[in-house]
């Protein structure tokens, strides 16, 4: 793995710290004044909230492509950007009604309508699914529109947070790294990286935050670590020794 973005719901660390992070538009969008970034950052575009509140996406692709130059622009440093992508965990498609193929269908569609409408901005193709065949026809369905996944920077492999305990999501890591995509993990828990890190290009997480819930504040100003700077910079390096 050569880069790991740490997650962190507090949009104001994009000033302050100096490893990769991991920040989301949900708490992006509502802000009047950005910060200035002082490290390399990359956009989550939500969509696992989205999905699992409203069934579907509630924000129109336009919209989030204005944001994203708009975060560009004036936060800098932007790495790269999520689609809005549909996620395939089984939960999710009963939130959505929708089959793997159909969600599949739509995460390219909106990747193809973002890089149209916005072909100066960094935005990364996803790969969704649930079995290695699945993802694998994800793939196809890219390369039936045109996109060489072996040749884009970062694709990103989604619906992988909630079994990474599991041996199949670290076997369709492996295969899909095998097969040439530098790809990046989405939610990746520390049993993830132990398992699977060197087939990943680049991952993501905030599994410090949910850790930090349970232990008490460090100072008089939070009463757990779920919020602290200090705490998710330490869990980052000891989750990458």
């Amino acid at each position: 793995m050569t880069v790991f973005y740490l997650g962190s719901h507090m949009p104001h660390w994009l000033a302050t710290v100096e490893v990769p992070l991991f920040v989301s538009h949900r708490r992006l969008a509502k802000r009047r004044t950005l910060p200035r970034a002082r490290t390399d950052w990359a956009l989550d575009s939500g969509g696992f909230t989205e999905l699992s509140m409203y069934g579907g996406w509630s924000t129109e692709p336009a919209d989030y492509a204005k944001a994203i130059r708009r975060y560009r622009d004036e936060i800098g440093r932007l790495a790269w950007a999520a689609p809005m992508d549909w996620m395939c965990e089984p939960f999710m498609l009963g939130k959505t009604g929708l089959t793997v193929d159909e969600h599949q269908r739509r995460t390219v569609d909106n990747y193809l309508l973002l890089r149209d409408m916005a072909p100066d901005l960094p935005i990364v193709p996803v790969l969704q699914g649930w079995s290695l065949d699945d993802y694998r026809r994800c793939a196809d369905r890219y390369a039936a529109r045109g996109v060489d996944l072996v040749a884009e920077p970062t694709v990103g492999i989604g619906s992988v947070c909630r079994r990474q305990a599991t041996t199949e999501i670290g076997a369709v890591v492996q295969a899909l790294a095998a097969d040439g995509l530098r790809l990046h993990g989405f939610g990746v828990k520390t049993s993830g990286l132990r398992a699977y890190s060197e087939h990943l290009a680049s991952a993501d997480s905030m599994a410090w935050s949910y850790s930090g819930r349970h232990k008490p504040g460090c100072g008089p100003s939070h009463k757990s670590e779920s919020n602290c700077r200090r705490y998710a910079l330490a869990w980052r390096e000891k989750a990458l020794c």
